[in-house]
């Protein structure tokens, strides 16, 4: 569970959007940092006999804090010393070069139709030691068909093999089909959902749909979870929780 942020006043510059989504760097010591620290404790130990390395991050709709738990998953992943790898694969809506302030000209899609992929500075940048960021770059008129590309499972596993991490951005999987595609290539899937809006049905279709195509779940993210005074957190979320 993620706990309630307040947003903070954007800045002017080009990472405005730096201090208020990536928590892990602007207050390290807060309780969200240290959720997203546990997190990172709950992956390791997820599967122990093959511990997963390339794990799918969606959510069963949009505005749920997926991207938001993803670049904060790797950012202290890389701060534990692993070599990790983001790929934004919301091809659709792109934001992750928005959350670490990056140029998005180049990155996935240049590498999937037609540059050398193996120039590195084409399709990623590293915001952060140890952490590298392949951005989307342009919005392709065929998504699901890139992300379900031979291509894409060569790039994929090069990455498999180079990195330690490699994490998924990928759109809603109640939207679109390019999550199932994605889940079929990874390791594991994180579903993240907002603790004040999702509905309990949401979640239900949304592990049906990765279930349907045999995707693992790992586990869930409740984000924006409201705290009592104290700092203890309310546990209630409609009838389930």
């Amino acid at each position: 569970m993620i706990p309630f942020l307040q947003k903070r006043q954007k800045q002017d510059d080009a990472r405005g959007d730096l201090s208020e989504r990536l928590v892990t760097l602007s207050d390290p010591s807060g309780a969200a940092s240290e959720d997203y620290r546990t997190l990172r404790t709950s992956l390791f130990y997820a599967v122990i006999d093959t511990p997963p390395k390339v794990i799918v991050v969606t959510s069963p709709d949009t505005g749920e804090g997926k991207t938001t738990t993803c670049a904060n998953l790797a950012v202290v992943l890389a701060q534990d010393g692993k070599s990790t790898l983001v790929m934004d694969c919301d091809l659709r809506k792109p934001t992750m070069h928005r959350v670490f302030g990056l140029r998005n000209f180049y990155g996935l899609v240049k590498a999937l139709v037609g540059a050398d992929e193996d120039q590195p500075e084409i399709w990623w940048q590293e915001p952060v030691s140890g952490l590298k960021v392949a951005t989307s770059g342009p919005v392709p008129p065929n998504p699901a068909e890139l992300l379900g590309s031979r291509r894409f499972a060569d790039l994929l596993e090069r990455a498999r093999e180079e990195f330690d991490y490699v994490l998924l951005d990928t759109p809603p999987i109640g939207l679109v089909s390019d999550p199932a595609i994605l889940a079929t290539q990874g390791d594991g899937v994180l579903l993240v959902f907002d603790s004040q809006r999702t509905r309990k049905e949401s979640v239900r279709e949304a592990v049906r749909n990765l279930e349907s195509v045999g995707a693992k779940v790992l586990g869930t993210v409740m984000n924006n979870v409201k705290t009592r005074k104290g700092g203890y957190y309310n546990y209630t979320y409609g009838h389930v929780y």
